[in-house]
């Protein structure tokens, strides 16, 4: 047989193949063809998720590695930055209780926990008191040192917790480096946000609880913080000194120092027969040198004869009381508080001096024991609060003005604006301090009662709240007040917070303008 040529072959082997190559192709479209589909996340919710991963990998970082021990001064102690919301700096001093400064607004807080105080520095410090002049100077570069190293070593935690959190749910080193990119962008941020909002004039308004709200020769004299800012700090830098026998006994605190330029009033509203707050005010009498007593009504719950006994014991509670009636006090409570020795009803605008102060008032012109809120009762109250007005006024006119007003409610009391530079009320059963729209502050005082009786009917205790107010003897304005808070039914919390009108804030302007008495605004 003849051998066929290449060229030939080359020519006919495509063709030899066709009926192969269709029958394939034919198979394949007889078969179903199945693709699968990946579905692909939203872009929201994969950033959701990353920014997930990236909080808690950074809090993770934060509670395993993410706090330095530090020596300041005599103590040890461990600093630690923790999320929070309203940030600020607390100094936990076990078992004593804790200081709370509103230092920052940022989304991280520092905590600083005085473990213990090193019996040889603290010697020396006893030994040579001189070391006390530079001891501000030590604090400060300890702490300064501190917070560099804290930074230092959170930020290293915040990157290695957020990138292996990454790692462990994305498997991917790109998507891990991103979460640790963003994590220490979110501490920078939050670092940066700090610093913008320091307020190194926290210190004057700290908030005490625990053991450590029992000393108010912690809390300072408000003339002294205000115009002797150097002065409290060496008080502070003492109380650093001081810790090691705080830790045996709160007793060998200095005692508070009661200083002839402040005149101290106790504000108290509410008490609604809990007979509990006779105790807590005659102990506040005594442990802040209070000279006068405000109560701004609500001392009784219905109002009868039956109860006139419970007021017995404001005669020696140690200080003037001075009182006006609330909606659950009656006439009949009005005329037995006129009767009892070294208590000054006020009302119908009439004005008394107690103490250097010139304080005038008003009853609530409402009398609903039953709690109930008749027709009118707004109206009722405006014109009350225009009456007390109107006696303020001419009492101004005449060369006597009022330096406190008072009021049960709010709603009357908001009618003084501009009469008098301070006005009282109470009703809430909560605190509140507001400056109106003529320059009058307006401070309302939550239940000194927990509610009374009533405590019982809710879910959880209402506090037990009292506020000591300090004027300058000299002006007679308002320098500074300390909210007082106890825990209500059954709790045992305390806390003491210091606040500063805004004349007084550290690098406020003197004012050269006229208060509503006639005399000029203190300079700071």
């Amino acid at each position: 047989m003849a051998r066929v040529p290449a060229a030939v072959l080359s020519v006919l082997n495509p063709i030899r193949m066709a009926p192969r190559a269709l029958a394939r192709l034919y198979r394949s479209r007889q078969a179903p063809t199945t693709i699968q589909l990946v579905p692909q996340p939203h872009p929201w919710t994969r950033a959701v998720g990353l920014v997930t991963v990236v909080l808690v990998g950074a809090w993770l970082g934060l509670l395993v590695v993410g706090n330095v021990r530090v020596p300041v001064g005599p103590m040890n102690t461990t600093m630690t930055l923790r999320p929070s919301l309203t940030g600020g700096t607390k100094i936990n001093i076990s078992p004593l209780g804790a200081l709370e400064l509103n230092s920052h607004i940022a989304p991280v807080r520092l905590d600083v926990n005085v473990d213990q105080l090193d019996p040889d520095r603290s010697q020396a410090l006893v030994d040579h008191p001189e070391r006390l002049s530079g001891l501000q100077d030590e604090v400060t570069e300890d702490v300064g040192r501190g917070t560099l190293d804290l930074a230092v070593r959170s930020g290293v935690a915040v990157v290695v917790g957020a990138t292996a959190l990454g790692l462990a749910v994305y498997r991917r080193p790109r998507r891990a480096m991103a979460a640790g990119g963003l994590a220490l962008t979110l501490l920078a941020a939050s670092g940066g946000t700090a610093y913008a909002t320091w307020r190194p004039d926290s210190v004057l308004e700290p908030k005490f609880s625990g053991l450590l709200t029992s000393a108010p020769s912690l809390v300072g004299n408000a003339r002294s913080i205000v115009t002797e800012f150097d002065v409290y700090q060496k008080e502070l830098a003492r109380l650093v000194t001081n810790v090691t026998k705080l830790y045996d006994a709160t007793s060998t605190l200095p005692a508070y120092a009661p200083d002839p330029s402040t005149i101290r009033v106790l504000h108290v509203s509410d008490i609604h027969l809990n007979p509990a707050s006779w105790k807590i005010i005659a102990s506040l009498v005594e442990q802040y040198q209070v000279d006068v007593i405000v109560d701004s009504g609500d001392t009784m719950d219905h109002g009868t004869a039956a109860e006139n006994g419970f007021l017995d014991p404001i005669e020696d509670l140690g200080a003037p009381y001075v009182w006006v009636r609330g909606n659950h006090d009656s006439m009949i409570t009005q005329r037995y508080l006129e009767d009892l020795k070294n208590v000054h009803v006020l009302d119908d605008g009439r004005a008394k001096t107690i103490k250097g102060l010139r304080f005038a008032g008003i009853g609530d012109p409402q009398f609903t024991p039953d709690r109930s809120r008749s027709a009118g009762a707004e109206q009722s109250q405006e014109l009350a609060g225009a009456r007390l007005a109107t006696a303020l006024r001419d009492q101004r006119a005449a060369g006597t003005p009022v330096d406190v007003a008072i009021a049960h409610e709010p709603s009357a009391a908001r009618e003084v604006d501009g009469e008098v530079p301070l006005v009282l009320a109470g009703h809430l059963h909560h605190d509140e301090m507001e400056v109106l729209k003529y320059g009058t502050r307006l401070r309302i005082e939550g239940s000194t009662g927990g509610s009374g009786l009533r405590a019982i009917e809710g879910r959880h205790p209402d506090p037990i709240e009292a506020s000591i107010l300090y004027f300058d003897r000299d002006t007679r304005h308002l320098q500074a007040w300390d909210e007082i808070e106890l825990g209500g039914l059954g709790l045992t919390t305390a806390e003491v917070s210091r606040h500063l009108p805004e004349e007084n804030q550290p690098g406020a302007e003197p004012s050269a303008s006229t208060s509503t008495t006639g005399t000029p605004s203190p300079s700071p």
